[in-house]
Order: structure tokens, then sequence, then C-alpha cells
């Protein structure tokens, strides 16, 4: 991503680095001289007081006084003369130096140079010392040296040399400038490290909400620690599962109210074909138990085998009668609307599934193959015991109908935000001119063979009526060896 958040943090800290180098660099420059002056300074300062005080106690400068001076030298790497001036000449009492005589001839001059001015008086009566910068151009170097009188008033003279500051800063800055840019790459790698580990859970909430943007609300946040972008996640997952809660009720809203016009057009129709088509259908099983119950009351048949053909054919009829009204009722009822269609999302590979294990004895006692192979979940928006019911319907069809080979192909399909299911058996094909007609109440291709296992020309109905309900298509193609019947479900459904 062009501004994603792992590079704005990479490059917001590797600018702090940046810039705390060269705010660095630009103190060195400006400020190490002033600073290297001042410690100098202090260096000498700091030993003529430590001298001054040390001679207060003494009164003589022996060997005793020597090894504390050399203390002094050695520690602070600063040269000391002390000299007692009697009669206009200067002798040496201490001195630090292999070559005293040039640190005397150098604080003579110091001493001469400057004792007429006014302003060095004034120094000399308020402090016993006085500090100068000088260069020894004999050895070609810059010192600085502390002057003035102890208080025994005896003549001292402190120098130290000083490096070439302008050469140190340079150096400084040189190597700070290595260090600094072998520190902006170690950053950079450990900044980039750093800000995707952080950045990890900002990623992880983006692709869950970005999911939830699709209508897929099975994702969920595992947090680990409780931080902010923790309590955010939780908070996600809790969004989630009321927006599917609210998903799941709009869309039953949704589904009734496109119906509820068509259905009041449809109810008085509907009555009107379900009495006259209950009629046309009871007529025949009605008249063939009261044919079989009459013959049983005059008895005009004696042997008790043939009673028991009787009664067979009584209850044989009766219990398809029974069939048939459970089906009406249930076609009625989500005809009518009186079954509310509760839409949810639901593992459709599943449910199919466990139909098809339902029926694993019947197919496998007809010598049936089937083949379906979806172990994958496929969820889709419906109500799933209504799908169970046409689903059903589907594969008892294709069990009664199904001949030549005897293979049942069941399978779902993608097409878009749709999931096609579809169930192919091979045998006969439906004629043409029966195809728009199969999904009438009681119509039957083959009447005999409908008859011949009880069927009462009301499965399909009631999966084109389910589909109705759900606003969805059902339908059958022909093939050149079999028979394909489908209906399509929501898979991916904007509201």
């Amino acid at each position: 991503m062009k501004y994603s958040l792992t590079r704005q943090m990479a490059l917001l800290i590797s600018a702090i680095v940046i810039g705390t180098l060269l705010v660095c660099g630009v103190i060195n420059s400006l400020l190490l001289e002033p600073y290297y002056m001042a410690t100098k300074k202090s260096m000498l300062v700091n030993g003529y007081t430590e001298l001054k005080d040390h001679f207060k106690k003494r009164d003589i400068y022996d060997d005793e006084a020597t090894v504390e001076v050399e203390k002094l030298s050695s520690k602070s790497n600063i040269a000391v003369l002390i000299m007692k001036a009697e009669d206009g000449k200067e002798n040496v009492l201490i001195s630090t130096s292999a070559d005293p005589e040039r640190l005397v001839v150098q604080f003579r001059a110091l001493l001469f140079q400057e004792s007429a001015r006014q302003d060095v008086i004034q120094e000399l009566q308020k402090k016993s010392y006085r500090i100068d910068q000088v260069r020894d151009a004999r050895l070609d170097s810059d010192y600085m040296i502390l002057w003035g009188m102890m208080g025994d008033g005896n003549l001292i003279m402190l120098r130290t040399p000083l490096a070439g500051i302008k050469e140190s800063v340079q150096v400084s800055n040189t190597f700070l400038l290595y260090v600094g840019m072998l520190a902006i790459f170690v950053s950079i790698i450990i900044v980039n490290i750093a800000a995707r580990k952080v950045t990890k859970p900002v990623r992880k909430l983006t692709q869950i909400a970005e999911r939830m943007a699709n209508l897929d609300f099975n994702c969920k946040y595992e947090s680990r620690h409780k931080n902010e972008l923790d309590m955010l996640g939780e908070h996600m997952n809790l969004m989630a599962r009321e927006l599917e809660k609210n998903m799941s009720e709009l869309k039953s809203a949704n589904n009734e109210l496109m119906l509820d016009n068509e259905h009041r057009l449809n109810v008085e129709r509907m009555r009107t074909e379900f009495i006259s088509n209950v009629s046309h259908e009871l007529k025949t099983p009605i008249a063939l138990i009261r044919g079989y119950a009459e013959g049983l009351q005059e008895c005009v048949i004696d042997d008790e085998e043939s009673r028991k053909l009787y009664c067979d054919v009584i209850m044989n009829e009766a219990s398809k009668m029974n069939h048939m009204v459970q089906k009406l009722l249930t076609l009625n009822e989500i005809e009518q609307g009186n079954q509310g269609v509760v839409m949810e999302r639901f593992d459709l590979a599943e449910m199919m599934n466990s139909v098809l294990n339902v029926s694993a004895l019947l197919i496998e006692q007809e010598g049936i193959h089937l083949f379906f192979e979806q172990n994958s979940p496929v969820y889709v928006w419906a109500d799933e015991f209504k799908v169970e019911e046409a689903f059903s319907n589907y594969i008892n069809n294709a069990i009664h109908h199904v001949s030549g080979e005897k293979n049942i192909e069941v399978k779902i399909t993608l097409k878009g935000e749709k999931v096609r299911v579809s169930v192919f058996n091979t045998g006969s094909n439906i004629p043409i001119e029966d195809v728009e007609r199969i999904w009438e109440k009681f119509y039957k291709v083959d009447k005999a063979r409908t008859r011949e296992y009880g069927g009462s020309g009301i499965g399909l109905s009631i999966v084109k009526a389910i589909m109705d309900s759900f606003n969805q298509e059902c339908g059958v193609i022909n093939y050149s060896d079999g028979v394909e019947f489908w209906f399509e479900l929501d898979g991916k459904e904007r509201i």
C-alpha cells in the first residue's frame, strides 16, 4: 500500500533518527570548541586551588611537596612551575618540566608583557591569578597558561597544551557521520521489523473488516494481549455477531415484504385450484376403497386370502391418500405464507450430505450409483428446513425415475453471487410439451409409473412454491442420457 502504516512508521522513525544525528553534528561543530576551552580552564583553576590550599599548610618546599605537584601534573597533563622572586631574580622552587628554563622565560614574558595593563593588575589583585592563551612559536603549539601568585607570595605558572580543537571537531563529526550512517541503516531494518509486528493486528483487523463488508461474518479476531487493538478486535467480533443477527432478521423481513403483495393476489386462485385438484385426485382412491369395502361387507369372497387382499388394497389406498393430504397441506401452507420464511446463513453442503445419508439405504437397494463430492463448506442465505424439503423432493424424484446406467449425480455450482444445486439422473427425457407443466400440482408425465410408486404429483410443486417464497429460480434440463433438476440460492447478497 502506498500509504501503509508500516511505511509511515518506518519513515517517521528514520526521519527522527536522521534529524537527531544532524542536530548532534551541528551542536558538536558549534559547541565542542567552547566546551573544550572551558574544560581546560576549569582544570587549571582546580589545579591552582589544590596547590594553593596544600601549601597554606606547609612552610617549606620539600620532596613531599614535589610529589604532590607531580601528581597534579600527571593526572591533568599540566606543567607546573613555582618560583621565588628575590632581588629581581627568580629562583625555581618546583618544576615538572624537563626544560624549566623555558618555562621561566615564558613566565617572564607574560609577567612583563601584562603587568603594565591596568585590567590585568586589577584581575591579579582580585583573584591572584590570570589565564591566557599563548602560542609557542618554537614548538608550533598552543597552550593555556594560568599564572599568578601563591598564598605565600611565591609565583606560580600552570601550563596545559591545547590540542588542535578544529581538527578534533572535524574528526568527531566524521566519526559521528559514519556511526550515524550505520545507525540509520540498522534503524531502518529494526524499524521495519518492529513496524510490521506492531501493525500486524491492524492488517488483521483490516482483513476482518473487508470480509464483513462482503457479508462474511464468520471471521473472528483472536486477541493475545489486552491492549487497545485487542479491545478493538473484540468489539469487531461483537459487531460481526450483531450484524449477522440483524442481517438474518432484515432478510426475513424483506423477503416477507416482497411476497406479501403477490401472495394476496394468488390466494383466491390457489384456493380454487386446490379444491379442484384435491377432488380429482381423491376420486380414484375413494372409489377403490369404497368398492373393496362393499365387497367385504357383502361377503362376495369367502376365503381368507382374498379378504386379506381386499384389506391390503384398502390400507394401501388410504396410506396414499394420507401421504397426498400431508403433501397438500405442506404445499398449501407454503403457498399461502402460513409457514414463515426464516432467512439464515448455513452450510448447504453439510445439509445435502445429511439428506443423502438418510436415502443411502434405498439408493443401495435400488443398485443406484450416487456421485457427490463437496467436502468444503458452501454458505447460502435461505430457510434451511425448506431447502432440505426441496432437495429431498429432487432426490426422491431422481430415485424413482432413474434408469439405464442408474447414475445420480448431485452438484453444487457457484454462479457469481448465486449457488446452484442440481440433481441429475440417467433415464428418459421429459417431453418438451410437459416441461413447463411439471411444476403444476397433480401434473404427472408418466401417470402409470407415478401411480406405481405412490407418487402424488405434488413434490415438484412444493419445490416451486419454496423457491418462489425465496424469490429464487428452479428448473429442469433434458440431456441425451437423462434429466437434471436445479434450483438456486443466494450465496452473497447485498441488501
